[in-house]
Order: C-alpha cells, then sequence, then structure tokens
C-alpha cells in the first residue's frame, strides 16, 4: 500500500527522576491543569479537551490535554519523584515542532529534575 501523505510532526517523551522541588506540581490535581492549560496557551497550541485525575492521599496526578494538533500528558508520582511527559504534535498545514519543544522544555523547567530521561521521535 502506498500512501502518498506529508505532515510534520515531532512526538517528545521524558522520564523525570528526583522531582523534588514541583511538589504542587506532583500532588495537587488542580495546580497541574491550570499550569498545563496556560504553558499550552503560551506555546500557542490549542486546548481542545482535557482529563485530569487526583489519585487518594495525596498521591500522584495524571492528565492530558487534547490538542487541536494532537496531545500533551502528564504522570506524576510524588512518593518517588518521579514524572512522566509526552508531548506529540502532528498537522498537515503547519510545523509546529518548535511548539513541542517550547512546551515540552517548560513542563522538564518546572518538574526540576535531576535525572532526564528524553525520548524522541519524528513521526512522517
Amino acid at each position: 500500500m502506498n500512501i502518498a501523505t506529508s505532515f510534520d510532526s515531532l512526538h517528545l517523551m521524558a522520564n523525570l527522576h528526583g522531582c523534588d522541588g514541583a511538589a504542587s506540581l506532583m500532588r495537587d490535581v488542580t495546580t497541574l491543569r491550570a499550569s498545563c492549560l496556560q504553558w499550552v496557551m503560551e506555546t500557542e497550541l490549542v486546548a481542545v479537551g482535557e482529563c485530569f485525575h487526583q489519585f487518594d492521599d495525596g498521591g500522584g496526578v495524571t492528565g492530558v490535554v487534547v490538542l487541536a494538533e494532537s496531545h500533551l500528558s502528564v504522570h506524576t508520582w510524588p512518593e518517588k519523584s518521579f514524572v512522566t511527559i509526552d508531548v506529540f504534535v502532528c498537522n498537515m498545514n503547519c510545523d509546529n515542532r518548535a511548539k513541542a519543544r517550547q512546551l515540552f522544555e517548560t513542563l522538564v523547567d518546572r518538574f526540576q529534575p535531576k535525572d532526564i530521561r528524553l525520548y524522541e521521535v519524528e513521526r512522517n
């Protein structure tokens, strides 16, 4: 099967270890949700939906922002000072890779990890 399509896409993922300085982002669903939506807006990506969940007894938070360009997801384990983040953008009309990188870097900076495992995939 030969499908002739061309689009610019980038999938950025990271495992962030030692995130001791970001307690409110890791433990409070309201803070993480508001922050993620703000960061999406600041990078001029378009949020079209979102779902965030707080786990019991000060546990972690998981959240997804559905973007017109694709998605952002964050999962936290405060008891392990561990966070995973995932930013994926794709578009047939424009290249949003710089915006994805900006959003991704903002997330990494805010969680202040001591150790970062980065994964990057160009999808086309």
